[in-house]
Protein backbone atom coordinates (compact mmCIF):
# COMPACT_ATOMS: atom_id res chain seq x y z
CA UNK A 1 0.00 0.00 0.00
CA UNK A 2 2.92 2.65 0.35
CA UNK A 3 3.85 2.73 -2.84
CA UNK A 4 0.33 3.22 -3.91
CA UNK A 5 0.04 6.16 -1.06
CA UNK A 6 3.05 7.48 -2.35
CA UNK A 7 1.42 8.08 -5.81
CA UNK A 8 -1.53 9.17 -4.64
CA UNK A 9 0.63 12.04 -2.70
CA UNK A 10 2.24 13.19 -6.22
CA UNK A 11 -0.63 13.09 -7.74
CA UNK A 12 -2.74 14.65 -5.19
CA UNK A 13 -6.30 14.90 -6.62
CA UNK A 14 -8.02 11.44 -6.88
CA UNK A 15 -11.53 12.12 -8.98
CA UNK A 16 -14.69 10.11 -8.27
CA UNK A 17 -16.36 8.62 -11.07
CA UNK A 18 -19.76 7.25 -11.83
CA UNK A 19 -19.58 5.75 -15.43
CA UNK A 20 -22.52 4.81 -16.48
CA UNK A 21 -21.76 4.28 -20.11
CA UNK A 22 -18.63 1.45 -20.06
CA UNK A 23 -17.90 2.45 -23.38
CA UNK A 24 -16.85 6.19 -22.41
CA UNK A 25 -13.89 4.28 -20.02
CA UNK A 26 -11.23 5.16 -22.12
CA UNK A 27 -12.31 8.56 -23.76
CA UNK A 28 -12.93 9.44 -19.78
CA UNK A 29 -9.34 7.99 -18.50
CA UNK A 30 -7.66 10.35 -21.81
CA UNK A 31 -9.47 13.80 -20.36
CA UNK A 32 -8.62 12.69 -17.11
CA UNK A 33 -4.93 12.37 -17.84
CA UNK A 34 -5.03 14.99 -20.25
CA UNK A 35 -5.90 17.09 -18.06
CA UNK A 36 -2.76 16.37 -15.46
CA UNK A 37 -4.54 13.76 -13.14
CA UNK A 38 -3.36 10.07 -13.78
CA UNK A 39 -6.27 8.52 -11.07
CA UNK A 40 -9.34 7.86 -10.82
CA UNK A 41 -11.66 6.05 -8.20
CA UNK A 42 -14.09 3.89 -10.44
CA UNK A 43 -16.98 3.77 -7.95
CA UNK A 44 -19.08 0.67 -7.75
CA UNK A 45 -22.23 2.61 -7.51
CA UNK A 46 -22.67 2.13 -11.31
CA UNK A 47 -23.13 -1.05 -13.12
CA UNK A 48 -20.53 -2.11 -14.71
CA UNK A 49 -17.77 -0.62 -12.41
CA UNK A 50 -15.41 -3.60 -13.29
CA UNK A 51 -15.57 -3.15 -16.81
CA UNK A 52 -14.86 0.84 -16.81
CA UNK A 53 -11.96 -0.29 -14.63
CA UNK A 54 -10.54 -2.93 -17.18
CA UNK A 55 -11.10 -0.95 -20.04
CA UNK A 56 -9.07 2.07 -18.57
CA UNK A 57 -6.13 -0.08 -17.12
CA UNK A 58 -5.90 -1.55 -20.65
CA UNK A 59 -5.88 1.44 -22.38
CA UNK A 60 -3.42 3.51 -19.71
CA UNK A 61 -1.71 0.63 -18.24
CA UNK A 62 0.36 3.27 -15.75
CA UNK A 63 -2.80 4.60 -14.92
CA UNK A 64 -3.83 4.61 -11.20
CA UNK A 65 -7.13 3.42 -11.60
CA UNK A 66 -8.97 2.00 -8.27
CA UNK A 67 -12.51 1.15 -7.23
CA UNK A 68 -14.87 3.19 -4.81
CA UNK A 69 -17.65 2.02 -2.68
CA UNK A 70 -17.00 -1.43 -2.21
CA UNK A 71 -18.88 -2.56 0.29
CA UNK A 72 -18.00 -6.73 -0.06
CA UNK A 73 -15.61 -9.02 0.12
CA UNK A 74 -16.75 -10.03 -3.64
CA UNK A 75 -16.70 -6.52 -4.96
CA UNK A 76 -13.23 -6.25 -3.94
CA UNK A 77 -12.11 -9.45 -5.68
CA UNK A 78 -14.11 -8.15 -8.86
CA UNK A 79 -12.55 -5.08 -8.78
CA UNK A 80 -8.68 -6.33 -8.46
CA UNK A 81 -9.29 -9.02 -10.90
CA UNK A 82 -10.28 -5.91 -13.40
CA UNK A 83 -6.92 -4.62 -12.40
CA UNK A 84 -7.82 -2.04 -9.67
CA UNK A 85 -5.06 -1.15 -7.92
CA UNK A 86 -6.67 -0.12 -5.00
CA UNK A 87 -9.77 -0.47 -3.37
CA UNK A 88 -12.03 2.42 -1.61
CA UNK A 89 -15.00 1.98 0.52
CA UNK A 90 -17.35 4.87 2.52
CA UNK A 91 -17.52 2.86 5.94
CA UNK A 92 -15.00 0.72 7.89
CA UNK A 93 -15.67 -3.07 7.56
CA UNK A 94 -13.82 -5.43 9.37
CA UNK A 95 -14.20 -8.29 7.52
CA UNK A 96 -14.08 -6.70 3.62
CA UNK A 97 -10.81 -5.16 5.17
CA UNK A 98 -9.24 -8.27 6.51
CA UNK A 99 -10.56 -10.27 3.19
CA UNK A 100 -8.59 -7.37 1.43
CA UNK A 101 -5.32 -7.46 2.91
CA UNK A 102 -5.08 -11.32 3.07
CA UNK A 103 -5.49 -11.20 -0.48
CA UNK A 104 -3.13 -8.79 -1.00
CA UNK A 105 -5.51 -5.71 -2.19
CA UNK A 106 -4.64 -2.62 -1.40
CA UNK A 107 -7.13 -1.37 0.47
CA UNK A 108 -8.46 1.98 2.25
CA UNK A 109 -11.61 2.27 4.30
CA UNK A 110 -13.92 5.21 5.06
CA UNK A 111 -14.08 6.43 8.48
CA UNK A 112 -15.37 9.48 10.41
CA UNK A 113 -14.84 9.01 14.34
CA UNK A 114 -12.05 8.37 16.83
CA UNK A 115 -13.25 4.97 17.51
CA UNK A 116 -13.07 4.05 14.07
CA UNK A 117 -9.39 5.55 13.71
CA UNK A 118 -8.80 2.45 16.42
CA UNK A 119 -10.19 -0.29 14.59
CA UNK A 120 -8.63 0.64 11.48
CA UNK A 121 -5.02 1.12 13.71
CA UNK A 122 -6.07 -2.64 14.95
CA UNK A 123 -6.38 -3.98 11.71
CA UNK A 124 -2.59 -2.70 10.79
CA UNK A 125 -3.63 0.01 8.90
CA UNK A 126 -2.14 3.97 8.45
CA UNK A 127 -4.05 5.26 5.40
CA UNK A 128 -8.09 5.84 4.99
CA UNK A 129 -10.53 7.59 3.53
CA UNK A 130 -12.13 10.04 5.83
CA UNK A 131 -15.37 10.59 4.47
CA UNK A 132 -18.06 12.33 4.06
CA UNK A 133 -15.44 14.65 5.00
CA UNK A 134 -17.02 18.14 5.43
CA UNK A 135 -19.89 17.02 7.13
CA UNK A 136 -17.54 14.58 9.29
CA UNK A 137 -16.12 18.16 10.60
CA UNK A 138 -13.37 18.90 8.10
CA UNK A 139 -9.97 19.49 8.57
CA UNK A 140 -10.11 20.84 11.92
CA UNK A 141 -11.78 17.42 13.13
CA UNK A 142 -8.73 15.49 11.37
CA UNK A 143 -6.67 17.97 13.03
CA UNK A 144 -7.83 17.06 16.38
CA UNK A 145 -7.85 13.21 16.02
CA UNK A 146 -4.06 13.75 14.64
CA UNK A 147 -3.30 14.41 17.83
CA UNK A 148 -3.59 11.16 19.35
CA UNK A 149 -3.40 9.37 16.19
CA UNK A 150 -0.29 10.48 14.76
CA UNK A 151 0.42 8.20 12.16
CA UNK A 152 -2.42 8.10 10.50
CA UNK A 153 -3.30 9.37 6.93
CA UNK A 154 -6.06 10.66 5.37
CA UNK A 155 -7.38 11.19 1.90
CA UNK A 156 -10.65 13.42 2.96
CA UNK A 157 -13.59 12.93 0.26
CA UNK A 158 -16.91 14.11 0.68
CA UNK A 159 -17.77 17.66 0.60
CA UNK A 160 -14.24 18.63 -0.97
CA UNK A 161 -13.60 20.96 -4.01
CA UNK A 162 -11.35 23.47 -5.75
CA UNK A 163 -12.31 26.28 -2.95
CA UNK A 164 -11.02 23.80 -0.13
CA UNK A 165 -8.88 21.60 -1.71
CA UNK A 166 -5.51 23.65 -0.94
CA UNK A 167 -6.75 23.75 2.82
CA UNK A 168 -6.88 19.88 3.38
CA UNK A 169 -4.19 19.67 1.26
CA UNK A 170 -1.76 22.05 3.03
CA UNK A 171 -1.75 19.67 6.20
CA UNK A 172 0.99 16.77 6.02
CA UNK A 173 -1.44 14.21 6.90
CA UNK A 174 -3.67 14.96 4.17
CA UNK A 175 -2.37 12.26 1.45
CA UNK A 176 -4.57 13.21 -1.45
CA UNK A 177 -8.80 14.57 -1.58
CA UNK A 178 -10.86 12.98 -3.44
CA UNK A 179 -14.20 14.18 -5.42
CA UNK A 180 -16.60 14.87 -7.77
CA UNK A 181 -16.32 18.56 -8.46
CA UNK A 182 -14.18 17.54 -11.77
CA UNK A 183 -16.03 14.46 -13.45
CA UNK A 184 -19.40 16.20 -13.01
CA UNK A 185 -22.20 13.94 -13.89
CA UNK A 186 -23.77 16.26 -16.30
CA UNK A 187 -20.14 16.86 -18.31
CA UNK A 188 -19.99 12.87 -18.52
CA UNK A 189 -23.72 12.77 -19.91
CA UNK A 190 -23.00 15.06 -22.70
CA UNK A 191 -19.22 13.24 -22.95
CA UNK A 192 -18.00 16.63 -23.06
CA UNK A 193 -13.94 15.55 -22.49
CA UNK A 194 -12.91 18.72 -23.10
CA UNK A 195 -14.44 20.51 -20.33
CA UNK A 196 -13.49 17.62 -17.90
CA UNK A 197 -9.85 17.70 -19.22
CA UNK A 198 -9.90 22.07 -18.10
CA UNK A 199 -11.78 21.33 -14.68
CA UNK A 200 -8.28 18.52 -14.19
CA UNK A 201 -6.02 21.29 -15.15
CA UNK A 202 -7.45 23.88 -13.56
CA UNK A 203 -8.02 21.81 -10.24
CA UNK A 204 -4.18 21.19 -11.19
CA UNK A 205 -3.31 24.66 -11.86
CA UNK A 206 -4.94 25.87 -7.99
CA UNK A 207 -3.39 22.72 -6.35
CA UNK A 208 0.34 23.88 -7.64
CA UNK A 209 -0.57 27.79 -7.33
CA UNK A 210 2.73 28.13 -9.57
CA UNK A 211 3.80 31.72 -8.86
CA UNK A 212 6.95 33.61 -9.69
CA UNK A 213 8.31 35.07 -6.77
CA UNK A 214 12.76 36.25 -8.37
CA UNK A 215 14.94 36.69 -11.26
CA UNK A 216 18.14 35.70 -10.20
CA UNK A 217 21.57 37.54 -12.02
CA UNK A 218 24.74 35.88 -12.94
CA UNK A 219 27.24 38.68 -11.65
CA UNK A 220 31.00 38.58 -11.52
CA UNK A 221 31.94 38.65 -8.13
CA UNK A 222 30.58 39.73 -4.77
CA UNK A 223 31.19 43.65 -5.45
CA UNK A 224 29.00 43.48 -8.55
CA UNK A 225 26.33 41.34 -7.11
CA UNK A 226 26.15 44.45 -4.92
CA UNK A 227 26.67 47.35 -7.47
CA UNK A 228 23.75 45.98 -9.28
CA UNK A 229 21.45 45.28 -5.75
CA UNK A 230 22.10 49.11 -5.18
CA UNK A 231 20.64 49.75 -8.23
CA UNK A 232 17.30 48.43 -7.76
CA UNK A 233 17.91 49.58 -4.42
CA UNK A 234 18.40 53.34 -5.44
CA UNK A 235 15.96 53.02 -8.37
CA UNK A 236 12.90 51.34 -7.09
CA UNK A 237 13.61 51.13 -3.19
CA UNK A 238 14.36 47.67 -3.79
CA UNK A 239 16.11 47.20 0.11
CA UNK A 240 19.46 45.40 -0.39
CA UNK A 241 19.92 42.34 1.69
CA UNK A 242 23.62 40.23 1.39
CA UNK A 243 23.48 36.55 2.04
CA UNK A 244 26.40 34.04 1.71
CA UNK A 245 26.27 33.62 -1.76
CA UNK A 246 23.79 35.89 -3.52
CA UNK A 247 22.79 39.79 -2.48
CA UNK A 248 18.55 40.36 -2.98
CA UNK A 249 17.24 43.26 -3.81
CA UNK A 250 13.72 43.12 -1.99
CA UNK A 251 12.59 39.68 -2.72
CA UNK A 252 12.26 39.59 -6.17
CA UNK A 253 16.14 39.88 -7.44
CA UNK A 254 18.71 37.87 -6.48
CA UNK A 255 22.48 38.88 -7.79
CA UNK A 256 24.58 36.18 -7.55
CA UNK A 257 28.17 36.78 -6.10
CA UNK A 258 29.55 34.28 -8.77
CA UNK A 259 27.75 33.05 -12.32
CA UNK A 260 25.55 30.27 -11.10
CA UNK A 261 23.05 27.90 -12.85
CA UNK A 262 21.79 29.20 -16.35
CA UNK A 263 23.60 31.62 -19.15
CA UNK A 264 21.74 34.68 -18.26
CA UNK A 265 20.85 33.73 -14.78
CA UNK A 266 17.60 31.92 -12.85
CA UNK A 267 13.96 32.06 -12.57
CA UNK A 268 12.39 30.88 -8.87
CA UNK A 269 8.72 29.87 -9.21
CA UNK A 270 7.24 29.27 -5.96
CA UNK A 271 4.66 26.17 -5.13
CA UNK A 272 2.50 24.66 -2.98
CA UNK A 273 3.74 21.35 -3.09
CA UNK A 274 7.65 21.08 -4.24
CA UNK A 275 6.64 17.41 -4.40
CA UNK A 276 3.37 17.94 -6.64
CA UNK A 277 4.62 19.66 -8.76
CA UNK A 278 7.82 17.78 -10.06
CA UNK A 279 5.60 15.11 -10.61
CA UNK A 280 3.57 16.97 -12.69
CA UNK A 281 6.54 19.09 -14.55
CA UNK A 282 7.90 15.21 -15.43
CA UNK A 283 4.33 14.50 -16.84
CA UNK A 284 4.88 17.59 -19.30
CA UNK A 285 7.90 16.41 -20.34
CA UNK A 286 10.16 18.30 -17.91
CA UNK A 287 13.35 16.82 -16.59
CA UNK A 288 14.29 17.32 -12.85
CA UNK A 289 18.08 17.89 -11.89
CA UNK A 290 17.82 15.55 -8.69
CA UNK A 291 21.10 16.44 -7.45
CA UNK A 292 19.53 20.00 -6.88
CA UNK A 293 16.42 18.73 -4.80
CA UNK A 294 16.89 20.26 -1.14
CA UNK A 295 14.39 18.77 1.59
CA UNK A 296 13.49 19.88 4.90
CA UNK A 297 13.89 18.08 8.37
CA UNK A 298 10.36 15.41 7.42
CA UNK A 299 12.38 14.75 3.89
CA UNK A 300 9.77 16.97 2.18
CA UNK A 301 11.30 18.66 -1.28
CA UNK A 302 11.56 22.59 -0.83
CA UNK A 303 13.81 23.08 -3.78
CA UNK A 304 14.33 21.87 -7.20
CA UNK A 305 15.70 22.84 -10.36
CA UNK A 306 14.51 21.64 -13.89
CA UNK A 307 17.37 20.93 -16.20
CA UNK A 308 15.54 22.18 -19.24
CA UNK A 309 16.85 25.70 -20.66
CA UNK A 310 13.99 28.65 -20.26
CA UNK A 311 15.48 31.17 -22.96
CA UNK A 312 18.83 30.84 -21.35
CA UNK A 313 17.83 31.24 -17.40
CA UNK A 314 17.56 28.22 -15.59
CA UNK A 315 14.40 27.62 -13.68
CA UNK A 316 13.84 26.12 -9.65
CA UNK A 317 11.30 25.45 -7.93
CA UNK A 318 10.82 26.71 -4.54
CA UNK A 319 8.41 25.91 -1.50
CA UNK A 320 5.75 28.69 -1.04
CA UNK A 321 6.50 30.04 2.46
Amino acid sequence: MDDIVEQLGCIGIVPVIKLEKVENAEKLAKALRDGGINCAEVTFRAAGADKVISRMVKAYPDMLVGAGTVLTCEQADAAYAAGAKFCVAPGLNPKVVKHCLDSGIPFAPGLSSASEIEQAIELGLDFVKFFPAEQAGGLAYIKSVCGPYTSMRFMPTGGVSADNLNTYLSYDKIVCCGGSWIVPSKMLDEENWEGITALCRQAVDKMLGFQMVHVGINCQSPEEAEGVADMFDNAFGFAKKVGNSSVFASTCVECMKQPFKGKMGHIAVATNSVKRAMYQLKARGYTIDEQSIKCDAKGNPTVAYLKDDFGGFAVHLVLKK
